[in-house]
């Protein structure tokens, strides 16, 4: 039992301390806010500040002080105005001071209304938050066209949540049309093969085509579907790269010994076309995602291929430059356009639409790239060659401690 007792005693007394604690810290936050409020009110300026600055005793007798000021002045103004009705209606004197007086304290009333309908900040406020709700049903009908203007002057700390949902507002819009515009594209690039699929399939069924014309039919339509394979494939890695968990698995590796075998997979594409390799590679370890890494090289590789004329070079060098490895990949093909290359990454974006598509390329494989090289933590760019032809580099950084995608 004393046992029990003394460790409710204890209890209580930190409930005590806490409590004491918790009222001291409120007495503290709510001089911070008055201090806050007090400094806010004196930057913006005006009568309140000034009255504000005040000492406390001397509030009442600054108050009396307006309030006698302000009597006067409307007494004033009363006394003319009836004095004036008077040359018209003439009236006993002491009826015009008690309709003096009377008006005098109506005048009074109507200002306070017509002040505080101007510039009392509730009022502003709650014309602000209609104003916000307004804007946030809007949007959540899909209409991100929103713009609620609001004075800086009048807003106060409003203001900075107004810029915020402007912001807000304007980036959803621009999710919102990259949304469609991805949608779009991503219905063209099936429409199209569906469509030559099923051109072909019923060219088939005529009874007056030759062996050769049939063998060239199915040829067009087993590419066709191989194509839209890979853009269905292409979609869900970039899917999965861009979840909230994509798969990371790091590990040390030789990134020279990779690129090499990348190299060596692709020899039926670029001994079919002759060209010449150019091929300098240095030693190099790194500590990163060995497939998702192997899927970048594949792609860069594929495109300089691609795109390299019957003859040409083709282009890898490796080099480690401070705690980076830093990879180029280069062509000799025609080049690109200087004004589409700081949109090569965009998704299903082609400079070059029609060649893209005899290439049988979907527009994925360089967002494909920049995502897995920014879950690296590294850098993607591309640039026209002096000569000709494209560089793509790469940039890793050589270890990918304690950081995540």
């Amino acid at each position: 039992m004393n046992i029990g007792g003394s460790r409710l005693s204890r209890l209580w007394k930190n409930f005590a301390q806490s409590h004491k604690d918790y009222r001291q810290l409120q007495k503290e936050f709510e001089a911070r806010m008055r201090d806050q409020r007090r400094s806010e009110a004196l930057a913006a300026g005006g009568m309140r500040a000034w009255f504000e600055r005040l000492p406390p005793p001397l509030h009442f007798l600054t108050g009396v002080s307006v309030f006698l000021f302000c009597y006067s002045i409307l007494w004033t103004a009363a006394h003319f105005l009836l004095r004036a009705v008077g040359r018209l209606l003439p009236m006993p004197g002491t009826l015009r001071e008690y309709l003096t007086l009377i008006l005098t304290f109506f005048l009074f009333g109507l200002s306070i209304v017509i002040i505080r309908y101007l510039f009392r900040p509730e009022a502003r406020a709650m014309q602000l938050v209609n104003a916000l709700t307004d804007a946030m049903s809007r949007m959540g009908k899909g209409d991100f066209n929103v713009n609620v203007e609001v004075n800086p002057r009048y807003a106060g700390q409003y203001y900075e949540v107004v810029k915020n949902f402007k912001q807000m507002a304007a980036d959803l819009g621009q999710i919102e049309d990259m949304r469609q515009q991805f949608v779009a594209n991503v219905s063209h690039e099936i429409q199209s093969p569906l469509t030559s699929i099923k051109g072909f399939a019923q060219a088939l069924k005529s009874d007056r085509l030759s062996e050769t014309q049939r063998k060239h039919y199915l040829d067009i339509i087993e590419a066709e579907s191989e194509r839209l394979s890979r853009l269905s494939d292409n979609l869900l890695k970039l899917t999965t790269l861009e979840s909230k968990r994509p798969p990371y698995q790091p590990r040390t590796y030789k990134l020279d010994k990779q690129l090499r075998q990348v190299v060596l997979a692709a020899e039926p594409q670029w001994q079919a076309k002759r060209l010449e390799l150019d091929i300098r590679l240095s030693e190099c370890e790194l500590e990163a995602d060995e497939e998702l890494l192997r899927q970048v090289w594949v792609n860069l590789l594929h495109n300089a291929i691609k795109f390299t004329p019957e003859g040409g070079v083709l282009g890898l060098s490796l080099a480690v430059t401070g705690g980076s490895a830093v990879v180029h990949v280069e062509d000799t093909g025609p080049g690109v356009p200087p004004e589409h290359l700081p949109r090569l990454f965009e998704r299903f974006y082609k400079a070059d639409k029609s060649r893209n598509r005899a290439a049988g390329g979907s527009g994925l494989g360089l967002s494909i790239v920049q995502r897995i090289v920014q879950m690296h933590h590294g850098e993607v760019s591309i640039a026209n060659r002096l000569v000709a032809g494209t560089r793509v580099t790469v940039e890793l950084p050589l270890s990918q401690s304690g950081s995540q995608p």
